[in-house]
């Protein structure tokens, strides 16, 4: 139906337009991670957490939240990873619906890519 055609186009242009927004935040965790690493790369720079002066206590509610053991450049690496099994996904998603060989999906993926690039 025309309707449902319709709405297929709307729905791959949309995954389109967030493959593209996942690209780009991808992009912005990567040059996040790259300011947390330390200047030096060796051994213990990469391995201790850089923490101020005092330390908190063990029963202190903020480690309990947010561990230390783990540097910060570790969890942006953690974030790029999430990001790109979600761009793979909606990578494969897109691609199957465009081997469906329609002109009006390949279209709306087309526009859909364009848009979120742009923006």
């Amino acid at each position: 139906s025309p309707t449902g055609m319709a709405l297929s186009v709307l729905v791959i242009l949309l995954l389109s337009v967030l493959y593209e927004a996942v690209k780009m935040g991808k992009a912005v965790l990567l040059r996040r991670a790259l300011l947390a690493l330390p200047r030096s790369l060796s051994q213990e720079a990469l391995t201790e957490p850089q923490e101020e002066a005092s330390s908190p206590a063990q029963g202190s509610p903020s480690l309990m939240v947010f561990p230390t053991f783990f540097p910060r450049w570790f969890w942006f690496h953690m974030g790029q990873t999430l990001c790109h099994v979600v761009q793979v996904v909606l990578g494969y998603m897109v691609m199957l619906a465009v081997m469906s060989y329609n002109a009006w999906i390949f279209l709306g993926a087309i526009t859909g890519s364009t848009l979120g690039y742009f923006m």
